[in-house]
């Protein structure tokens, strides 16, 4: 299986620059796969897709401002990008220029508020960074970091950058946003409880290596990125409950489904956890827990696109991608959604 299968062409116009004024007045193409037909929608009609006993999964991280900018010793200018808390003040990193920051380096970032010195260089050329600071970290954050937008979204305003975070955003760790749920509002959540859904939440970080391209030829020698996740005791005895029920168990991003499939059994029940993935779905893998997914639509050639081929067959996807492009539906983090039934 080769990457370039996976390739598509997309016009620059299409990809999203901005969120909408309302999250959930996003376009939303629904996929159902038993009848391989295409549906277009708006996105807050996804209620009408969802059934009581239903559990819908969301991923509640938290994007913190993880983009530093600061000065070696030398003045010369440094850009800091926090990829994954290791222990403690230590946190693994990319940083730029990489060739002039090497271990032993000391970088002072918001006039000497927060402190790092470079302590390793890591195989895949990112950082091992031990950070020296008075007070709270996150707190610091707030002050001098700046939200890790993805490289493509060159034109977002401030107000943007508080859009890219979920409404049920809960615990600080992720370089990117889980970018399915940034479509629900306080009030459409409401009312897909009120319609006798369940919602239970899982925790994954999600990591910049979401956004780095597939560099092998075969799908099957690519290495996927390390995330942290976890699921509490009484999320997993929802998501248990609806499957055991037979009700479907919708992951809300691929960043849920991928917890969900590395949290479950063969019968894809799950249990309280906490662990590091670096699960790789592409087409050929066996769901074991997921039933459906609402997601965005994603980059040629990325393991997303792989992942969402493994379920609804890559020639769907292809046909429902071309589709999108051809009604100028909005793509990436910033655009429009998908639902595969």
């Amino acid at each position: 299986m080769k990457v370039s299968d996976f390739n598509y062409k997309l016009p620059e116009n299409l990809i999203a620059q901005h969120p909408y004024d309302k999250r959930d007045e996003a376009r939303l193409m629904v996929l159902n796969r038993k009848e391989k037909t295409i549906e277009h929608k708006i996105f807050r009609d996804i209620i009408n897709y969802l059934k009581p006993g239903d559990c819908l999964v969301i991923n509640n991280t938290k994007v913190i401002p993880a983009r530093l900018y600061g000065k070696k010793e030398t003045g010369a200018n440094v850009e800091f990008l926090l990829l994954k808390n290791i222990e403690g003040d230590i946190w693994e990193c990319i940083v730029r220029p990489g060739n002039k920051l090497k271990p032993g380096t000391k970088v002072i970032f918001g006039e000497g508020i927060l402190k790092a010195e470079i302590l390793e260089v890591l195989d895949d050329g990112n950082r091992k960074i031990k950070f020296e600071y008075n007070g709270i970290f996150n707190e610091i954050l707030d002050q001098i970091g700046l939200m890790p937008l993805p490289p493509y979204i060159t034109e977002a305003t401030k107000e943007d950058n508080k859009k890219y975070q979920t409404v049920y955003a809960k615990y600080d760790g992720s370089a990117a946003a889980p970018t399915a749920g940034l479509h629900f509002t306080e009030d459409l959540l409401q009312k897909i409880r009120n319609k006798g859904v369940e919602i239970a939440s899982v925790t994954l970080h999600v990591g910049i290596g979401t956004f780095r391209p597939v560099k092998v030829e075969d799908v099957e020698n690519h290495q996927m990125h390390s995330e942290h996740y976890y699921i509490k005791k009484e999320e997993a005895d929802k998501i248990n409950k609806a499957k055991a029920n037979g009700n479907r168990i919708i992951a809300v991003g691929t960043t849920s489904c991928r917890v969900l499939e590395s949290a479950s059994d063969e019968n894809g029940m799950v249990k309280e956890i906490e662990d590091d993935t670096n699960i790789f779905i592409y087409p050929g893998y066996k769901f074991k827990c997921i039933d459906s997914l609402i997601t965005n639509f994603h980059l040629p050639e990325s393991t997303l696109i792989m992942l969402v081929s493994s379920l609804a067959t890559k020639d769907f996807i292809m046909e429902a991608y071309n589709e999108a492009i051809k009604k100028n539906y909005k793509f990436f983090s910033f655009g429009d959604a998908m639902f595969i039934i």
